[in-house]
């Protein structure tokens, strides 16, 4: 089983829902980053479950201990990093039909197939939604690198259900457009406890989560993700492109279904005379003028913000009785689940695609970076 994506800065994610801690270890982060932790500390705690009705009311602090890779200065050393969070709040007895019983539109079966009821099954094992907390540490040291040196990551809430946000304004790369999302990613920036740009989306997004709730079952939803201040050259043709880094670490996020980049699955409707970036001359050199492409060009980034949208499923474990089998018995089954799961992932993943988005572009700068001419 491979949990590790990365070429120079690789991470390897270990543990399981309810084993006795899980983790991480990331090899290649450039030494003498001071980990700010109580900034690591808020950006853990968006993706921390039991905040609100659409979370899961399962508490876990996800507080990570380092145990190498930081100096005496709690800096990074050059080793590999590893972190560790303890499992605090399991109860595995809810799952033990599920030892006999999957879940439709969950792994169990997938896992039952490849290890003959050797994995582990409580809470999803290793492929729970959980895993996503040690991704968080690893990606938010990331951002915070990242940040220092000009690029900002930030994404939010597009749409739950039938219920929309309104979208980052990062397909404008005019200057009144870059204005634009800089405010925006500024609102996001702070602390805001539902992740949408608008306040009545955000009321809305609730709405419909909580129908979801009340008809014992879920609802997905679609996160949009951006990057500012990437410079252009970043990246590579073909199979190490920064689309390609971002999309493999997006797909290690349980529940995402897709990835869209820029105008993404709109631009099979366009012409080329709508989809082409314009180029002009800039105070900065030449830049295109709209950001269709999302940022990256051949794999290549061009300047313009890195946009990225991700659908998110319907959380598979809901409390409607649904059709399955027992696979020891080898006859049909309706199954009821028990447990404490989230009616809708889509918002406490917010910050996953921020980590990801931050860990595969700190890894296409270190491994491929931009040619500079003297």
């Amino acid at each position: 089983m491979s949990s590790t994506f990365g070429t120079t800065l690789r991470v390897t994610v270990f543990g399981q829902s309810h084993s006795q801690a899980i983790g991480c270890v990331v090899e290649g982060f450039p030494s003498g980053i001071v980990v700010d932790r109580k900034r690591l500390e808020r950006f853990m705690a968006r993706r921390a479950p039991g905040r609100g009705s659409w979370t899961t009311p399962r508490k876990e602090a996800d507080l990570p201990n380092f145990v190498s890779g930081l100096n005496m200065r709690g800096a990074t050393c050059g080793a590999p990093l590893c972190a560790v969070i303890e499992n605090t709040n399991t109860r595995s007895g809810d799952y033990d039909n599920l030892l006999r019983v999957p879940r439709p539109g969950h792994a169990d079966f997938t896992a039952e197939q490849k290890w003959h009821g050797n994995q582990d099954v409580p809470g999803g094992g290793h492929f729970s939604g959980r895993l996503t907390a040690p991704l968080c540490v690893a990606g938010g040291i990331a951002l915070q690198y990242l940040e220092e040196r000009g690029v900002h990551i930030g994404a939010h809430l597009l749409s739950v259900g039938a219920a929309c946000d309104k979208p980052f304004a990062a397909l404008d790369n005019t200057e009144r457009g870059r204005k634009t999302l800089e405010r925006q990613l500024e609102a996001l920036a702070d602390g805001r406890a539902f992740p949408t740009l608008s306040e009545s989306a955000a009321a809305a997004m609730l709405n419909e989560i909580d129908k979801a709730r009340q008809a014992l079952d879920s609802v997905g939803g679609v996160i949009e993700c951006v990057a500012t201040g990437m410079p252009a050259g970043v990246g590579s043709p073909m199979f190490d492109g920064v689309e390609n880094a971002i999309a493999r670490a997006a797909f290690g996020i349980p529940a995402v279904k897709g990835i869209e980049f820029g105008r993404g699955f709109e631009a099979a409707r366009l012409r080329g005379s709508q989809n082409n970036d314009p180029y002009r001359m800039t105070s900065e050199g030449a830049a295109p003028q709209t950001n269709n492409a999302g940022g990256a060009l051949g794999g290549i980034t061009t300047g313009a913000p890195v946009l990225f949208r991700l659908a998110i499923k319907p959380t598979p474990s809901i409390s409607r009785p649904q059709e399955s089998v027992d696979l020891s018995a080898n006859k049909n089954e309706e199954l009821e689940i028990r447990g404490r799961h989230d009616p809708c992932i889509a918002p406490r993943a917010v910050p996953v695609a921020e980590a990801v988005c931050a860990l595969a572009l700190l890894d296409c700068i270190l491994s491929f970076p931009a040619e500079i001419q003297d």
